[in-house]
């Protein structure tokens, strides 16, 4: 079996080595065969990539290739639990449209690392299609990018420590309850509390300024 490192997957793939790092960190690209300290790709690898770089130009976010794909290695039924079968045969959805920001950009690079965007064809791309909409339509939309980059920058750590209070409490309902319904109610209650809360935090800070 032919093998590679990481900078000749990138070479073969056409795909950046910042890219293929951050697909394998989100769980899109499989784990390299390792010995020691050193990384081996191989033609499975290159295969991945290419679907992974076929689906994005097709306007699927990362989020939803790395359910696709996570199903497939579980074996799952991927037409009967996500929807595939209309999502491949059907009408794709329309392409997110990408942002007018230097993508070699230091914001650009920075929301590639956040996991909130992507760098597609040299043009970045917001994961998001909400946040796209919104940032795309924009008259500044670097100045958009940079309001969501002072969110994530400052949410990061706390956002660590509440995933692992959620997986911890997931932990200890395991052992009398179903995992896999019990994962997917914790992710849905986590997500909503969160969102419930940040929106009613909002709501305060703007009514206060309004008044102020």
């Amino acid at each position: 079996m032919v093998e590679y490192r990481l900078g000749e997957l990138s070479e073969l793939s056409g795909v950046s080595i910042r890219n293929i790092r951050a697909y394998r960190e989100r769980g899109l690209l499989d784990p390299p065969r390792r010995e020691g300290r050193s990384a081996y790709y191989d033609d499975r690898h290159l295969s991945q990539l290419g679907t992974i770089n076929e689906l994005l130009r097709k306007g699927y976010t990362s989020a939803h290739i790395a359910e696709f794909l996570s199903s497939m290695r579980e074996g799952h039924d991927l037409a009967d639990i996500l929807g595939l079968q209309q999502a491949v045969f059907g009408e794709p959805p329309p392409p997110t449209a990408a942002v007018d920001i230097d993508a070699d950009g230091d914001e650009a690079q920075r929301l590639v690392r956040h996991g909130l965007a992507e760098v597609v064809d040299g043009r970045l791309t917001l994961v998001d299609p909400n946040i796209a909409e919104v940032v795309v339509a924009a008259d500044e939309p670097l100045r958009y990018v940079q309001t969501i980059l002072r969110v994530a920058d400052g949410v990061a750590d706390q956002l660590d420590e509440l995933a692992k209070s959620v997986v911890e409490s997931l932990e200890e309902s395991l052992r009398v309850g179903d995992g896999q319904r019990l994962a997917t109610d914790y992710r849905t209650l986590g997500r909503r509390v969160v969102t419930d809360r940040l929106e009613d935090v909002l709501q305060r800070y703007l009514t206060a300024a309004d008044n102020g």
